[in-house]
């Protein structure tokens, strides 16, 4: 009886073998292209396989009969032939209509803006320096996006109701812990790095993904330039300064260099400043880059930016507004790091990188030296599994470990934090109309003995060829402000939880975008003493974490490149509602470095008969609240400044002089010389004196020389 069964069994697995049939064949696109990677599949059964390059398949099927052939991949429609199974069926061909012409599939835009793809930009590096009014400053030209506030008088990067400490500025995964040039109180600083630096900038307004964390508000991701296009040399000279760059290509590496100088004493020569400088600011640096690429699919960026500047500046004394005090600064920064990316046949992608940065200040305070510095050692890796077409799985961890250290006279404070996270994402395109991005991080604070998690999700549907809707939310923790820390103080992270909705519509170089949020916030550190609006002093008394507040509003973006020839314009507003408890604030309310309503409209226009590109820009805001000490505790915040307006504009001229492409610029900023403030000091006696920008309006003229040629498309 077993031999029998035995034999029965044999009989009828050699059957089932005998039976099997193969099918092969092709998946092209509906211009006869082969589509790589689509999944195809016998409809209702598990047989199928992969299409190769060449868009082939081959694969084998026990099924017999009238069957359904299918082809699924996540940039074109699924599409399916009927076929008959009989035996071998050879040279089957299956056409998939793409869904590509604008938006490719679904993408997640929820409170995101990229310019790493042309097809999807928002503002790529040209975009930065010919932007009128950003002087070639990645941040102030951030600043024309909706969500963020313009700044005159403090530094960093303010979106959606949360303060400069809440933004995280991320240069290929790592972050910079000082991304801003180190200037005195009351005086904004451009940030540290040049946009021709990268490739792409991501700008996330909220809801940002699970690889990143300790921001409350908001992500700036830049990544650095890959192997350039071509070896070539640029030189330029302006009223700042002059600086030189370089890049060398060989087969597979290249090595970059720049240097530079800066003396802005030709610049204040010629405009009449709001600020007294006993030592106009000057400085230089440079940096070093070698990349390397060991096989088409590998990557290896080695870099190094070092900077050196010292400024003098007679700034209004913090306890008193009658009195001016000296306020020397040296200033030197050193930021380096590695980053090595490799793709395995295209279904695993592996990165690894690292950081060191270091800063110092030496900082005197009329007579009282008040030196700080800090560092920051950084390492990241992850793994990446495109598991289908339509799916893939992140997987990652990041460690930080920073030390801050500060000296006033004689006293010292100082702390050491270590921060260790782990992190997942997927991105999955479960439909071609429906994507899905959930995630989840983990992150353990050694200085505050504390373990946070926090979740996140996105989604995107399409709605039309061209337009979709984006959802996005999630939980976010960050440390408290250093001065805390530096203090001796150990509250817990404050949470922030992110709400976001938006229809973004992109064809023919034209895109809208509307988009709502809900933050609330909620463990923020809280001080309870007397306010005073010394942003410098020391904190004292009674610390934890019961402060609390919200941020709520609706923005519009849209910029058109079609419409009129040669012209690219885009116009930005932002509404914002929030109000928030939190250090030392006596009561509930709207912080004095938000505006309600802010507009910006940028405008670009190409003469070709002239070579010759106009750039103007447009900023509005609503008058921002003040301190006013003569009111009562119950109307905290609730005076009002004038409200900000400024017109920008640029020149830039393209001419060959000799193997040299040439631009000559020429900028006005605030054309109108609008006297904007910023909020108002005040004296024992009541009198109040205007905190103002640096400059209501400045000129500055420069030029550059490439081997490189320019072209009107660039600018």
């Amino acid at each position: 009886m077993k031999r029998f069964l035995l034999l029965a069994a044999f009989s009828f697995s050699n059957l089932a073998i005998w039976a099997q049939s193969t099918l092969s064949g092709t998946v092209t696109d509906d211009k006869g292209k082969p589509v790589k990677g689509a999944s195809v599949y016998l409809d209702n059964t598990i047989d199928g396989t992969t299409t190769d390059s060449a868009g082939h398949f081959t694969f084998s099927t026990s099924e017999a009969g009238a069957q359904t052939l299918v082809a699924s991949e996540v940039s074109h429609e699924n599409a399916g032939i009927p076929v008959t199974v009989k035996g071998d069926l050879t040279g089957l061909t299956i056409k998939m209509k793409s869904t590509a012409h604008s938006l490719d599939d679904v993408t997640i835009t929820a409170g995101s803006f990229e310019a790493s793809d042309k097809n999807k930009t928002i503002l790529t590096p040209l975009d930065v320096v010919t932007t009128a009014g950003s002087q070639a400053d990645v941040v102030r030209a951030i600043q024309t996006l909706p969500g963020t506030q313009a700044q005159g008088a403090q530094t960093g990067l303010f979106v959606r109701g949360g303060d400069a400490s809440e933004a995280a500025v991320v240069v290929d995964g790592m972050v910079a812990q000082n991304a801003f040039l180190s200037t005195a109180p009351g005086v904004a600083a451009r940030s540290r790095f040049g946009p021709f630096q990268f490739k792409g900038v991501a700008f996330s307004s909220g809801g940002y993904s699970a690889r990143y964390g300790q921001a409350l508000s908001s992500v700036l991701e830049l990544n650095t330039n890959d192997l350039p296009d071509k070896s070539t040399i640029n030189l330029g000279i302006n009223m700042a300064g002059v600086y030189a760059s370089g890049s060398k290509l060989f087969k597979k590496t290249s090595v970059d260099a720049s240097a530079y100088y800066n003396n802005l004493t030709p610049f204040y020569g010629i405009a009449k400043t709001n600020v007294d400088y006993y030592d106009v600011p000057k400085g230089g640096g440079g940096s070093a880059k070698y990349t390397w690429a060991p096989n088409k699919n590998g990557l290896l960026k080695a870099g190094v930016n070092y900077s050196q500047f010292r400024s003098g500046t007679r700034v209004p004394s913090p306890s008193d507004a009658t009195q001016v005090l000296d306020f020397g600064i040296k200033s030197q920064n050193v930021y380096s790091s590695l980053s090595y990316k490799q793709t395995f046949k295209d279904k695993w992608m592996l990165f690894t990188s690292a950081a060191y940065s270091y800063n110092q200040d030496d900082v005197k305070w009329d007579t009282i030296a008040a030196p700080s510095k800090d560092d920051r050692t950084q390492v990241r890796a992850e793994v990446k599994n495109y598991t289908t077409s339509r799916l893939s799985i992140l997987l990652g961890g990041e460690m930080q470990h920073f030390h801050y250290d500060r000296t006033f006279s004689v006293w010292n404070t100082n702390f050491t934090e270590t921060q260790i996270a782990g992190y997942a994402e997927a991105d999955w395109n479960a439909m071609h109309w429906l994507a899905l991005k959930p995630g989840v991080r983990y992150e353990h604070s050694i200085l505050l003995n504390s373990d946070v998690i926090m979740p996140r999700l996105a989604l995107g549907i399409k709605s039309g060829l061209h337009g979709q809707f984006s959802l996005a939310g999630g939980m976010f923790y960050q440390t408290v402000d250093q001065q805390y820390l530096l203090a001796g103080y150990r509250p817990q992270m404050q949470q922030a939880v992110h709400y976001i909705a938006n229809y973004q519509y992109m064809h023919k170089d034209r895109t809208l975008r509307i988009e709502g949020y809900y933050k609330s916030y909620d463990q923020l550190v809280r001080q309870f003493t007397a306010y005073s609006p010394n942003n410098f002093a020391t904190p004292y008394g009674y610390v934890d974490n019961t402060g609390y507040g919200y941020a709520t509003g609706a923005e519009l973006f849209w910029r058109d490149k079609k419409t009129i020839k040669n012209a690219d314009y885009w116009i930005s507003y932002s509404f914002i509602d929030t109000k928030r408890l939190f250090k030392n604030y006596p009561t509930e309310a709207q912080p004095d470095f938000i505006a309600s309503h802010t507009l910006n409209v940028v405008t670009k226009y190409f003469i070709e008969k002239w070579s010759t590109q106009i750039n103007v820009t447009y900023n509005f805001a609503t008058g921002r609240p003040y301190y006013n000490p003569s009111k009562p505790a119950s109307e905290f915040f609730t005076d009002r400044t004038p409200d900000y307006n400024n017109l920008s504009l640029t020149v830039n001229y393209l001419h060959s002089i000799g193997k040299w492409f040439t631009v000559v610029y020429a900028g006005i900023d605030n054309i109108t010389n609008a006297q904007n403030i910023f909020g108002y000091r005040y004296d024992a006696f009541g009198n109040k004196y205007p905190v103002r920008p640096a400059l209501y309006r400045s000129v500055f003229v420069g030029v550059n020389f490439s081997l490189t040629a320019f072209d009107k498309d660039e600018l």
